[in-house]
């Protein structure tokens, strides 16, 4: 189940989004423009269209996935290939984009 993430989550929304997967990870399209994201999709790309369908622009959308258990984040995912944005990899390169999605991703999904 894919779940637009606006504000610190619950329990429940948590066990939602992993589904998919298991307890094991979330997939995550995290918008940082507006510091929110979308998670619990198959593809990262599904969580990607969950943000564009709520108005996010495709520039601002960057994906990772979250591991519930050991609270790790990792950055890669073939949509975060953006030639015109410097980024030449499946991993965000960028050590202060990266910096900034991790924030995020802690600010919403950590205090569950």
């Amino acid at each position: 189940m894919i779940l637009i993430i606006r504000e610190a989550v619950t329990t429940e929304q948590i066990k939602q989004m992993t589904e998919q997967f298991g307890s094991n990870f979330i997939k995550l399209a995290v918008d940082v423009n507006r510091e929110i994201l979308a998670g619990g999709g198959e593809l990262h790309a599904d969580c990607e269209q969950a943000l564009l369908d709520d108005n996010s622009q495709q520039v601002d959308i960057w994906a990772a996935d979250w591991h519930p258990e050991t609270r790790n984040v990792t950055f890669e995912s073939i949509i975060n290939i953006r030639p015109r944005q410097q980024n030449f990899s499946m991993e965000v390169q960028d050590p202060a984009l990266r910096s900034r999605i991790e924030k995020i991703i802690r600010e919403l999904l950590e205090v569950a």
